[in-house]
């Protein structure tokens, strides 16, 4: 264990325990703001007490988010400064915006919009939570712009051994912004409407508060249908995207060690020890070709020789990022996508049907169903990240060329251990508090913060 690979640890494990929490609050933050909508429309108590009961819940999920977040961009200067120094006036811009703009709008609104309950007017609130909902995806959408960077480099020119900004509107526009970022506000979404499937689902069994739950399993269906239909149409052109600019990704994903005319989808695939080889594999024909270019005829280059051309482009070196990774990664990944699309319809059926009377046995399914979502985005990340390997910013900057080279393996070792646990801790903490307000139900509130106005983080009776 040397300095880069307890970096790069440090890194991902902070980085999945963050992300975690984000596709949530991105989606939920936008169905609470519906809700309080609806209740602001029509004046019916059952949509503020929906309001409330689901507010509740992001607000547990946004804090974490926030306490996971922070450690990320001090690993830049520590952990990363020479990628700091290489492409600082690059990448801090979009960063200095999101926490200068977006996050504090968020912040702050969410603020007003927790201790503004009977203290502001109806519009002023839902103004609010609306502002909070923006936010969030704002915030989202400058985060994205920086990563993009990493994976499409745009607007730049090398001066003095560093990346300088010559345009930040290509910044703004960056292909790869184009495409990443519907499908991570696709799949916050889904998130949301599968963790409100869940909850709902399991009140609904229980018969707690019949209108509050079947309204929001009914809601939260329409947007899972929605949400996950946009994140695999555009996951397509996503694929379409980086077949074109990070070619060694998509090979690494399907297990092509060969170019094919035309190309081939694997559905089993083992390669050797070398990562050069394949030693067996079961493929369905022309399907890579018409994922990759909508069309049953082009070519995929594989895996040897992109390797060939990189090392003749870049120099002696090993581009071929972590194989089994990448490619797991991305079958999880599908494969999470395409169930939720199924129990997303069956959720559908079910509302729209007016089968959700707690006797339904299909509503049994979905609490364990929270989870899908979570694996889906977080191999997504993993493929995404992984099989950009080697490059720290693609074509310019390898992994190793960004590591700090004042740190020790030590210093490393033990920040690693002491976030590994305390975010453990942490998100122990934040599951028990999701479950205890989760499980309380979605009765009004008590006479407590009846009388003050506020909204309290305290299960109902």
């Amino acid at each position: 264990m040397d300095v880069l690979t307890l970096s790069r640890l440090q890194f991902a494990i902070t980085t999945v325990y963050h992300f975690f929490f984000v596709p949530l609050t991105l989606g939920l933050a936008l169905l609470v703001a519906l809700m309080e909508t609806m209740y602001v429309v029509t004046q019916r108590d059952v949509y503020r007490d929906m309001t409330k009961f689901w507010g509740k819940l992001f607000v547990i999920n946004f804090a974490m988010g926030v306490v996971t977040g922070i450690v990320q961009e001090f690993q830049f200067g520590m952990n990363w400064s020479e990628y700091s120094r290489f492409v600082g006036d690059i990448f801090g811009a979009p960063l200095a915006v999101e926490a200068l703009l977006a996050f504090f709008i968020e912040s702050t609104f969410l603020g007003v919009w927790i201790f503004g309950w009977d203290k502001l007017g109806a519009k002023a609130h839902l103004a609010a939570i609306w502002l909070v909902a923006l936010a969030s995806n704002l915030s989202a959408l400058w985060i994205l712009i920086a990563n993009s960077f990493m994976q499409e480099p745009v607007g730049y020119v090398l001066r003095n051994g560093r990346a300088e900004m010559v345009d930040f509107f290509a910044l703004l526009l960056n292909p790869n912004v184009l495409v990443q970022f519907p499908h991570v506000f696709a799949a916050g979404l889904t998130t949301a409407s599968f963790f409100v499937l869940g909850i709902a689902a399991w009140h609904l069994m229980r018969g707690t508060n019949p209108e509050v739950f079947q309204r929001s399993f009914t809601i939260a269906a329409v947007f899972a249908v929605l949400g996950v239909g946009l994140v695999i149409l555009n996951g397509h052109a996503q694929a379409q995207h980086i077949y074109k600019t990070q070619p060694m990704k998509i090979a690494t994903a399907e297990g092509l060690f060969e170019t094919e005319t035309p190309a081939s989808f694997s559905l089993f695939t083992i390669g050797d020890r070398t990562g050069t080889q394949e030693i067996f594999s079961l493929r369905l024909p022309y399907a890579l070709s018409l994922l990759a270019c909508n069309n049953l005829t082009c070519t995929v280059e594989g895996i040897n020789n992109l390797q060939a051309q990189y090392v003749q482009q870049f120099g002696p070196g090993d581009y071929v990022p972590p194989a089994w990774v990448v490619y797991w990664s991305f079958r999880a990944m599908v494969g999470a996508g395409f169930l939720l699309l199924a129990f997303a319809l069956l959720a559908a059926f079910l509302a729209l049907s007016e089968m959700l009377e707690s006797k339904n046995r299909w509503l049994r399914v979905f609490p364990f169903l929270i989870v899908l979502p979570y694996i889906a985005t977080t191999t997504g990340w993993l493929m995404t990240e992984v099989g950009r390997m080697p490059w720290i910013v693609y074509g310019l900057m390898r992994v190793e060329q960004g590591v700090s080279t004042t740190t020790t393996v030590l210093s490393v070792a033990l920040t690693l251990v002491g976030f590994t646990l305390i975010y453990a801790l942490l998100m122990a903490a934040t599951i028990y508090l999701l479950m205890k307000f989760a499980r309380a139900g979605g009765a009004p509130q008590t006479n407590a913060s009846q009388e003050t106005g506020a909204f309290v983080l305290q299960p109902a009776d």
